[in-house]
Parts: structure tokens; sequence; C-alpha cells
């Protein structure tokens, strides 16, 4: 089997583990608080992550190196991002936190302007008003014309988690760790801070095997297995655009799983809204790099 092949393979892994993330997550949110669910699923993923880190022999590099760039990154990603985006699933019917988490590749873009001297180009600025404009239906449930959102904090969190996401990624433009092992040593550093709010807050409490069970899912999935199936894809990969296209799967599959699991209708705002996010990654993913003039 060709690189490229068993790259679209891997590609196709991962998209499908994301597109039961946002039904997962609303299954587990109906059981416990998103602090729990973040703390089942941060233990999971370190201890899955740990054991690939250990079989591929670079447990010895995790141990020894990396430890001052994990310090905030860990805070950033697993401990800051999980809780806002989990909180806005808590607040927000799933279908419209999940299109609206998908905005975090036009946040980056935009982003990368004061942090790394980057330049917007018109199809930038073009597509960031489609996609937003889309943010904009969603978050108004189609009455475009009223500013009174439906749950504005809600709302609000959905988008602070793509700001810290995309911040997170440019911020570690020139983390030159293995991914696998700045995986681990984020959420070595997460597990203790979320565990020490838990027992500061809530506590550890029994809430089920079904609450359990979707809280081992998503640290599995979102946070473990999809991860790895990921960077597969991309470092086997000869073009990124081929898989990094696959990712426009998984917003049509998370809506009919979110529907037919837990029973949400599908509202025509998160349709149209939706349409409009992906259209506007879509235009932004379209425009080629500039061709240097000796090869114009």
């Amino acid at each position: 089997m060709s690189p490229d092949r068993q790259a679209m393979l891997f590609g196709l892994g991962a998209v499908a583990m994301w597109s039961t993330v946002a039904t997962a997550f609303k299954v587990a949110l109906g059981y416990m608080s998103p602090l729990t669910l973040m703390w089942i699923a941060s233990l999971v993923s370190w201890a899955l992550i740990g054991v690939l880190v250990a079989r591929q022999g670079l447990l010895g590099q995790a141990l020894r190196h990396g430890w001052r760039t994990a310090a905030w990154a860990g805070l950033m990603n697993p401990v800051a991002y999980y809780l806002v985006l989990f909180g806005a699933y808590d607040r927000l019917p799933g279908q419209e936190a999940m299109a609206l988490n998908y905005t975090w590749a036009l946040a980056m873009a935009f982003l990368a302007v004061p942090l790394l001297g980057q330049r917007l180009t018109r199809i930038d600025v073009l597509a960031g008003l489609i996609a937003y404009g889309g943010v904009w239906v969603i978050a108004t449930r189609g009455a475009v014309f009223d500013v009174a959102f439906a749950d504005p904090l809600g709302v609000g969190m959905a988008l602070a988690s793509t700001l810290l996401w995309a911040l997170y990624w440019l911020l570690n433009a020139r983390d030159h760790r293995p991914p696998l092992v700045a995986q681990w040593q984020n959420f070595s550093v997460g597990v203790p801070v979320l565990t020490g709010l838990l027992l500061a807050g809530p506590g550890i409490a029994w809430h089920g095997w079904t609450a359990l069970g979707a809280g081992i899912y998503v640290g599995l999935f979102e946070m473990g297995i999809a991860f790895v199936l990921w960077q597969l894809a991309v470092h086997r990969v000869s073009r990124t655009a081929k898989v990094s296209n696959l990712i426009f799967l998984s917003p049509p599959v998370s809506l009919l799983l979110l529907h037919l699991v837990v029973g949400e209708p599908i509202l025509p705002s998160t349709l149209v809204g939706l349409v409009l996010i992906l259209g506007g990654l879509g235009l932004q993913q379209w425009q080629k790099a500039p061709v240097p003039v000796a090869q114009s």
C-alpha cells in the first residue's frame, strides 16, 4: 500500500472518531460536570499516550527534556481548551457548539498576523466574513437581525475555545518535541491541575457506568487514538491538503449522530450556519500560495 493511501486511511479513521465525539460529549455531560468529564478523559488519554511513548522508546527523553514548554502548554491544552469547550457543549445544543468550534482554522489565520507577522490575503478576509456570518446565524438561531443571542455565554465559550486552540498551535510552532512526547507531557501537567480543581470543587463522585464509559470514550478517541492516527496521516502523506480536506466530512456525520443518538432536532439555522462556516474554510484552503517570481 502506498504511503498516500495509508495516510488517507489513517486520516479517515481519525475523522470517523472525531465525528462521534460531539455525541459523546453531550451524553457524558448529561451525567457529570465538564470538570469531571475532563478529569476522566485526561487520565485515560495520559495513560494511553504514556504506553505509546514507552513502546516507542521515548520515555527517557520525555522524562528528561521539554518540561519547560509543557509547563505552559499543558495549562492551555488540555486544561483551558477542553474546560472551555466542554462548558460550551454543556450550555449549547451539541450541533451549535460543534459548528462554532470549526472556526478555529480562521482564528488561527487571524492570530498569525500579530503573532507571526503574516499577512492576510483578500481571500482570508472574504473567507472570514463568510464563516463568521455563519457563526452569527447559529448564535442568533436564524434571527440574524436580533442581537439577543439564545445563550451568549455558551456562544462566547465556543468561540473562546477556537481562540485557545489556534493560539496553542501558533505558540507551539517552534516546539521541537516529538508529537507523542509533547502530548504526554502536556497531559502530565494537566492531570494534577485538573485533580486539584476537582478536589477543591465538586469532589470525586461516582456517576454510573454510562458516565464512566462516555468519559473513557472521550479520552480514548477525542484525545488519544484520533490524535495518533492524524499524526500518522500528516507524516505519511505527500501533500498535507490531501488529508486536511477530510475534516469537512466530520460535521455532517456529527449532526446525524446528534440527531439519532441524543435526539437533537437539527435546526435550520445550524444547517445554514454550518454551510457558511464550511464554505469559508473551503475558500481559505482553496487559495494557492503565491508563486515565486522565478517560477511565474
